[in-house]
């Protein structure tokens, strides 16, 4: 009897000097959400490499008529901080994101930036246009106002912001002197819906847009008639389609204006409200911005 007692203190010894020491919890890593991929860009470049930034929408994806899923939601509910657009950019989550700023740091890039140098659109319903990225210059400058907010999380990297908003700086200088090249008679940018008006006032072009500054609002066969009758008038040259909304506006209008007798072609695919798929080269914020000058400039000059 004492013989088995013994050996089964040895087993159990034996089994718990086998078992492996439980391994202490990672420590979770300072969550920054952001809605874009332009902002998660940024905020990639700007912050430490202890924070993990989630972006919460893809290529494609619609910011103005987005609604969000509950996955969404448990992401919003974990952020450390949250990083929106503002300017009711995100339509539908606007409300979410106010209610969660009085809990936690939301930074509304485009409302840090002055209302002398936003856009108000007359068919806006007294809201601002937020498409501020197409002005380079200017998304810069929302880019810089954000720094104290990140700065106050601890998780600032000075040196990579200061890297990443140079080379902001040179795209910006990159656009304005490749739309100088286009004639000047040529600078008429037609585009499926109002994303592009800073754009235009930065890098002077005249901007005609079928639906207003949300793809919420709708076109309608006046709308198409009235830009039809404008590339017959002007012979302008181009017209572009958008990544997020579907081209089928813009064939309308050019089978409008081959009604006519006139041609006009299809200046290539811009990147308003999301960046584009993996191979696009229109991944990023940087890389969509010259995508979107390069075509322009390809197409009116």
């Amino acid at each position: 009897m004492k013989k088995i007692v013994l050996l089964a203190v040895i087993c159990l010894g034996a089994l718990s000097c086998s078992q492996t020491e439980p391994k202490e919890e990672q420590e979770e890593k300072f969550l920054v959400v952001a809605t874009t991929a332009m902002l998660g860009d940024a905020m990639e470049e700007m912050l430490d490499t202890t924070v993990e930034v989630v972006t919460l929408l893809g290529p494609g994806i619609d910011p103005h008529v987005y609604n969000p899923t509950k996955k969404v939601l448990d992401h919003l509910a974990e952020a450390d901080i949250v990083v929106s657009h503002g300017l009711h950019f995100e339509g539908r989550m606007q409300d979410i994101f106010e209610k969660m700023s009085r809990k936690k740091t939301v930074i509304f890039l485009g409302n840090a930036l002055p209302e002398s140098k936003l856009i108000e659109p007359e068919d806006a319903g007294g809201f601002y246009d937020p498409h501020i990225w197409s002005d380079v210059e200017l998304w810069k400058e929302a880019l810089v106002a954000s720094i104290p907010q990140l700065e106050k999380s601890g998780h600032y990297n000075k040196e990579g912001a200061e890297e990443y908003l140079k080379k902001v700086e040179d795209l910006h200088a990159y656009a304005a002197s490749q739309v100088q090249s286009i004639p000047q008679k040529n600078r008429i940018l037609l585009t499926a819906h109002d994303a592009f008006s800073y754009f235009a006032k930065a890098y002077g072009l005249e901007v005609v847009a079928l639906q207003g500054i949300s793809t919420v609002a709708e076109y309608g066969i006046k709308d198409v008639e009235k830009m039809v009758d404008l590339i017959v008038e002007r012979d302008i040259k181009a017209v572009f389609s958008e990544s997020s909304i579907s081209p089928r506006s813009m064939e309308a209008v050019m089978s409008g204006v081959e009604q006519q007798g006139r041609e006009v072609k299809l200046g290539g695919i811009l990147y308003a409200d999301a960046p584009g798929e993996k191979g696009s080269g229109a991944e990023t914020y940087l890389t969509m911005v010259k995508h979107n000058v390069d075509e322009i400039v390809a197409a009116l000059k």
